[in-house]
């Protein structure tokens, strides 16, 4: 299989993630490792919006890319929330919520693939995407002040986010369910 530039920027997402793991959760640059850890993360979050774009862009839209961008994306997001979790930064539960909601979204596209229903992104699903990103980078660089109550802010926002956009997709796609004999 010949790998084109969208497809190059997912594999590169998901290598990303272990090495913003490490450091997220080693002490290795002592202080600056969250700089290095949300730098990497932003980084891989571009890729996130440029390979969509270029796929679309140059009509280079591939099953693999539909497969693989989508499961990079959860790879990175809840890989950082599981760090921050472990770092006392993001409660559990809302990171159970969110995971949660991505596994029954997960299910619900199977679901309607074996179907032959295609689901496609909501702007709900994209709105709480982007605010789960700057959740994450708010509360990986740790800035304090002012910035303290925005990570209070986006920490609601994407929850809450979380919450309609699973309503959404349920609610627009509930024929999926219904059993078709």
């Amino acid at each position: 299989m010949k790998m084109n530039t969208p497809n190059c920027l997912t594999i590169l997402r998901v290598l990303m993630v272990p090495v913003f793991v490490v450091f997220m959760l080693a002490d290795i640059l002592g202080p600056g490792d969250k700089y290095v850890a949300g730098t990497l993360f932003i980084l891989a979050s571009l890729t996130d919006m440029l390979d969509g774009y270029l796929a679309r862009k140059n009509n280079q839209v591939t099953v693999f890319g539909k497969f693989m961008d989508p499961l990079a994306d959860k790879l990175l997001v809840c890989a950082a929330m599981i760090c921050l979790v472990e770092l006392g930064r993001l409660p559990g539960w809302i990171v159970i919520v969110i995971v949660s909601r991505e596994f029954i979204i997960s299910g619900f596209r199977l679901v309607a693939a074996e179907r032959g229903v295609v689901i496609a992104a909501s702007y709900w699903g994209k709105f709480k995407t982007v605010s789960q990103m700057i959740m994450v980078i708010l509360l990986v660089f740790d800035l304090g002040g002012v910035f303290g109550t925005l990570e209070q802010i986006f920490i609601y926002l994407a929850l809450i986010l979380t919450v309609v956009s699973l309503a959404d997709y349920i609610w627009k796609n509930i024929d999926v369910l219904k059993d078709v004999h």
